[in-house]
C-alpha cells in the first residue's frame, strides 16, 4: 500500500463522446420495466430493486480524530444523524424469494450540510450498494444491453424463474467451490440465498471523496449480525420469506454496523471507469470512518414502509459535491433514478421528497 492517497482532480473520469445516446436508452428501458410491472399491479415500483425486505431506523455516527485523509466531505468533523436503511434484491418486478438475487442496501443520511451536487434536493446523503464487490457490466452501453434482455423478462412466468434460480444456485455454488466468482449468474438468479442482515454491501463504483476518491463500504460488526454471515434462508413456499426472517430477527438484535472507505492510491491498478475491477483490499484497505445503529424494531412496520419505500427515492446523486459520483456507471445512473422516481411519483399519485429529522 502506498502511503498517499489519490487526490481528486477534475480530468480523473474520461467522458466518452456517446453517453447522452445511452442514457437515453436507459430510460426507455427503465420505462418498459416500469410501465409492465405498474400497468400488472396497479401501482408503480422502482425499475431495480423493486422489492423491499426490511426498513430500519438508526444513528450513524462519525469516528473522532479521524486522520485527514478520512476527515473528508460528510466525515469531515464528528457528529452524528438520523438514517434510513433500505434492504432489498435487484429486479426491477416483486418476485417471490425463492428466486435468489443479490441484495441491495440503500443508505439516506439526514441533516448533512454543505454544497450540494447539481438537482440534488433536500439535506440528505444517499449510498446504495450490493453485497458484491464489483459491478456487473464494464460500461453504461453493456450494462443497457443486460438491461433489455431483463426487460423482456418483467413479469414472466414466475415458475420458470423459481426453477432457473435453482439451478443457476447450483451452477454458481459449483464455480465457487473452484474459486471462480459469476456476478452475472448471481444477477440472473443464482446468487445464495443470503440473510440480508450478516451481509456486507459495497458501493462498487468510485466517488469524490472530497480532496480524494474513494469507493464505500457497510460491513456487520454486532455479534448477532456477523452470526448470520453466509446463511441461507429456505424460501421454498414463503414468497416473503427475507422480509419474515429479518422481522424476526430485528425484533431482538440491535444492529452495528462499520461505515468503511477504501481510498484510491493508484488510477491505474484501481481504475475509476471499469466496475468489474476489484480495487485490491491489500493495496488500499478499507478504514472505518463511521458507525450505523438500529434498535431492535419491526423492520417492516406499515408508517415507516409507507414512509421510505413509498414516499422517498434513493439515489447517488442525491447528496454532497463533496462525494460526486465518478466514472462511467455513475454517470449513466443520474437521469434514469430521477426518470424512475418521477414516474412512481406521477402514477402513484403519491409526491416523492427529502426527508430531514424532524419530519
Amino acid at each position: 500500500m502506498t502511503s498517499t492517497p489519490v487526490r481528486y482532480r477534475p480530468d480523473v473520469e474520461d467522458v466518452k463522446p456517446d453517453e447522452a445516446q445511452t442514457i437515453e436508452g436507459l430510460c426507455e428501458t427503465f420505462d418498459t420495466i416500469l410501465q409492465t410491472t405498474a400497468e400488472n399491479d396497479g401501482h408503480a415500483i422502482r425499475s431495480v430493486h423493486a422489492k423491499s425486505h426490511g426498513i430500519l431506523e438508526g444513528t450513524l455516527t462519525i469516528d473522532a480524530n479521524l486522520p485527514p485523509e478520512l476527515a473528508q466531505g460528510l466525515f469531515a468533523k464528528p457528529g452524528t444523524h438520523t438514517v434510513f436503511m433500505r434492504m432489498s434484491t435487484n429486479a426491477g418486478d416483486i418476485l417471490p424469494d425463492a428466486v435468489s438475487l443479490p441484495r441491495g442496501l440503500a443508505l439516506k443520511v439526514l441533516d448533512v450540510d454543505g454544497e450540494r451536487l447539481p438537482e440534488a434536493e433536500g439535506t440528505t446523503q444517499d449510498f446504495v450498494m450490493v453485497n458484491g464487490k464489483v459491478f456487473q457490466a464494464p460500461n453504461a452501453e453493456k450494462f443497457l444491453g443486460s438491461l433489455k434482455l431483463l426487460a423482456k423478462t418483467t413479469d414472466r412466468i414466475e415458475g420458470v424463474k423459481v426453477a432457473a434460480s435453482t439451478v443457476l444456485r447450483g451452477v454458481n455454488k459449483a464455480l465457487t467451490a473452484v474459486g471462480i466468482e459469476s456476478p452475472t449468474l448471481g444477477a440472473l438468479g443464482g446468487a445464495p440465498n443470503v440473510d440480508p442482515l450478516g451481509e456486507t454491501y459495497y458501493s462498487v463504483t468510485p466517488f469524490r471523496y472530497s480532496d480524494y476518491i474513494a469507493k464505500f463500504s457497510v460491513a456487520p460488526v454486532a455479534p448477532a449480525l456477523t452470526a448470520l454471515t453466509g446463511t441461507e434462508i429456505d424460501a421454498s413456499g414463503r414468497p416473503d420469506a427475507i422480509r419474515e426472517t429479518v422481522q424476526a430477527e430485528m425484533r431482538g438484535i440491535e444492529g452495528v454496523w462499520e461505515f468503511r472507505v477504501q481510498l484510491c492510491r493508484d488510477l491505474d491498478r484501481q481504475p475509476l471507469e471499469d466496475p468489474t475491477v476489484e480495487w485490491n483490499e491489500e493495496e488500499a484497505p478499507f478504514q472505518r470512518v463511521a458507525t450505523i445503529t438500529a434498535r431492535p424494531q419491526d423492520s417492516w412496520d406499515a408508517a415507516q414502509v409507507d414512509a421510505v419505500n413509498e414516499r422517498m427515492r434513493f439515489g447517488v446523486w442525491t447528496g454532497l459535491a463533496a462525494h460526486r459520483p465518478l466514472g462511467n456507471i455513475n454517470r449513466a445512473r443520474n437521469a434514469p433514478y430521477r426518470h424512475s422516481a418521477k414516474f412512481r411519483e406521477r402514477f402513484n399519485g403519491c409526491p416523492i421528497h427529502e426527508p430531514t429529522g424532524g419530519d
